[in-house]
């Protein structure tokens, strides 16, 4: 990171870029795939290493991109991947990471996602983030919430952050993130 690059503050003290590179749509075509692993080399090159992905994005096509164009800078990148909702249970978020695992070809996803809510086990959700961090695959995990009465966290899921996507009473939202201690990302 460049000193004048503005940075995100995580829980564990951590700072990573405040703008990453997202990967939707990247590896889906053979005739682009050499551009976009340029294109993800100068970013990181420039200081954007959080580098966004999910097992949905080209069905994983966009995961083995990343390992390709950046397997000898790991070190450097911080990765954010994504669990579809239809994997949201305690055995298919761990079924999920594996596989996300070896298309990028690492031993750890940095931040791991459930990508939105759409009626999945939300209980096996953290139940199966929670597995993923005991086993040292994950380094945090993030869900999103979307209910508008306002936001419920177990304090000892260790949740690192939450997702405003749509919320009728923002204040009332943002409030209690505050009281959570609880980080706010956002994405287009």
């Amino acid at each position: 990171m460049t000193s004048q690059q503005k940075t995100a503050h995580l829980p564990t003290g951590e700072q990573v870029p405040a703008l990453g590179q997202g990967t939707w749509e990247m590896g889906d075509r053979a005739k682009t795939r050499n551009a976009e692993m340029a294109a993800l080399k100068a970013g990181v090159d420039l200081g954007m290493t959080v580098i966004d992905t999910a097992e949905m994005y080209g069905e994983g096509e966009s995961e083995k991109l990343i390992a390709e164009a950046l397997k000898d800078r790991r070190e450097e990148i911080f990765i954010v991947s994504k669990v579809y909702p239809h994997n949201g249970s305690e055995a298919g978020v761990k079924a999920a990471c594996e596989r996300s695992l070896k298309r990028l070809q690492t031993d750890r996803i940095d931040l791991y996602l459930l990508h939105w809510r759409g009626g999945e086990d939300l209980e096996g959700v953290v139940g199966g983030f929670e597995m993923l961090k005991a086993l040292g695959l994950r380094h945090r995990m993030h869900v999103v919430i979307v209910a508008p009465q306002g936001i419920s966290v177990d304090q000892d899921a260790a949740i690192d952050e939450i997702d405003m996507l749509s919320h009728d009473n923002g204040d009332a939202f943002l409030g209690s993130c505050a009281k959570l201690n609880q980080r706010i990302a956002s994405w287009h």
